[in-house]
């Protein structure tokens, strides 16, 4: 079966559109089959994969970075659940990078295309996110408080630095530190309306390209990580802020993991997320886990 790469150029600021090409070709070099489309503003990747889908595409290329691979997860579901065929995708890093890729050893856009060479796969569980105006989907994570504001500033002010960029927009953030409270259930269990810095519904480990946010989450597993960091000084927060590259942040006293399968929500109004990668206001309602539901080239 054939393969379609969605590619977004400006992705890296440009650095994908350039590097695309040669990419393309050596992966038709070792016998897949590719057609190619290019995406030229937010929400394409959604468009073309959903009407793919509906034509009969199961295989997808997302050339770019996290937001590509969000888009075409987001085309192709809730439509694929209606069947047998599990949607395929695999993922080329050539934009800011991939963090969910991270959690299967592939760091730098040569180690996705020895894994595409390779055609082996990895069933990944996908996070359906229900909220007042409909439904998402995603891979990575879904956090809201402190890390939604620092990717709304980093998407804003500082996308085309990548890592780098996400950690300068963490520093502004840390310096008008909040505690919001969010109500949740997790699993059924009581309600929890405690302030907090930011809590996290991680379906794999890393965000912002090497930040280890939630360093025992399993997109193989059949459940999501919660990662909440509670009320927490502005300077004992910048002080431990470099332990979140190792995953030791857990071990800090403010912070608490656990793992779920669904989480339910009230709020009050539309709050800033973070969902994998991208920043917009939701009302959530209900995050739920879907086991195995993608297969993912890794």
């Amino acid at each position: 079966m054939s393969w379609l790469a969605l590619i977004n150029p400006a992705a890296g600021g440009g650095r994908c559109g350039k590097r695309a090409p040669a990419a393309i070709a050596r992966l038709r070099a070792a016998g897949m089959e590719i057609e190619v489309q290019h995406t030229s503003r937010a929400g394409e990747a959604t468009e073309l994969s959903r009407a793919a889908w509906a034509r009969g595409q199961r295989r997808f290329l997302a050339v770019g970075g996290d937001g590509t691979s969000f888009e075409i997860v987001n085309g192709v579901f809730p439509h694929a659940l209606s069947g047998d065929e599990r949607p395929t995708i695999g993922m080329l890093p050539l934009g800011t990078g991939n963090s969910f890729l991270r959690d299967f050893g592939i760091t730098k856009a040569e180690h996705a295309l020895r894994a595409l060479e390779r055609g082996d796969t990895q069933r990944c569980d996908v996070v359906k996110a229900t909220h007042a105006d409909g439904e998402l989907y995603f891979i990575n994570l879904l956090s809201v408080g402190f890390s939604a504001e620092a990717g709304g500033l980093t998407n804003r002010r500082f996308k085309p630095l990548g890592a780098a960029g996400y950690i300068a927009a963490v520093l502004i953030t840390a310096a008008r530190l909040k505690h919001p409270r969010f109500s949740l259930r997790v699993d059924g269990g009581a309600e929890d309306t405690r302030p907090c810095v930011l809590l996290s519904f991680s379906n794999s480990r890393f965000t912002g390209g090497t930040m280890m946010m939630a360093p025992e989450a399993d997109a193989t597993d059949g459940a999501f990580d919660v990662i909440r960091i509670g009320e927490m000084g502005r300077l004992s927060f910048v002080r431990s802020f470099p332990s979140i590259f190792r995953g030791a942040h857990v071990q800090r006293p403010e912070v608490e993991q656990g793992r779920a399968k669904v989480v339910e929500l009230s709020l009050d109004e539309a709050v800033d997320a973070m969902v994998d990668g991208e920043v917009m206001k939701l009302k959530l309602e209900r995050l739920e886990i879907l086991p195995g539901a993608l297969e993912v080239v890794a």
